[in-house]
């Protein structure tokens, strides 16, 4: 036997579907949106062998969400979040610097602050050498230096990366 459903029904139904799938909706993108500011925070990533990071540009560890260089036969482990308010930090290859481009902080390749809003150099993480490979702590990490505290000495190469998004 067949029952029929009333147009009200039918109706409060329809709305308590629509509704529940706004509620679905509305929770994976909250979680899409935090999932990166969460990423692998208090974790240690294996990175490369301290031979192949390389001393006039960077090596970006994405599961870290960070970069590796070198000064010298020192590695130096960044966080990619800028202190002023936590964009990721790309590195210019042009002027051999990174370039927040939410605000326009500028850090030298070790993370030393130059110019803009943020208020210290970025931020670094602990690592170690383990099997002959650095491995990021990134569940240690030390705040970046304060203005005007630069330890190397290396100009800007060349045009800024910001100057080509403005345009």
């Amino acid at each position: 036997m067949v029952t029929r459903t009333s147009r009200r029904e039918f109706l409060v139904t329809a709305w308590r579907w629509g509704f529940a799938a706004v509620g679905v909706a509305g929770v994976w993108t909250s979680w899409e949106l935090l999932r990166p500011l969460l990423g692998d925070a208090g974790t240690k990533v294996r990175g490369v062998a301290p031979q192949l990071v390389p001393t006039e540009g960077v090596l970006e560890v994405a599961a870290a969400r960070g970069y590796l260089t070198k000064v010298g036969d020192e590695v130096v482990a960044l966080s990619w979040r800028c202190p002023h308010l936590g964009c990721k930090v790309p590195f210019c290859e042009s002027s051999g610097q990174f370039e927040c481009p939410c605000h326009g902080s500028v850090f030298n390749r070790v993370g030393e602050y130059r110019a803009g809003p943020s208020p210290r150099g970025m931020d670094r993480y602990a690592y170690e050498i383990s099997d002959g490979i650095v491995v990021l702590d990134t569940g240690s990490v030390s705040l970046g230096a304060a203005p005007g505290s630069e330890t190397i000495n290396e100009p800007v190469r060349g045009p800024s990366c910001l100057d080509e998004t403005e345009s």
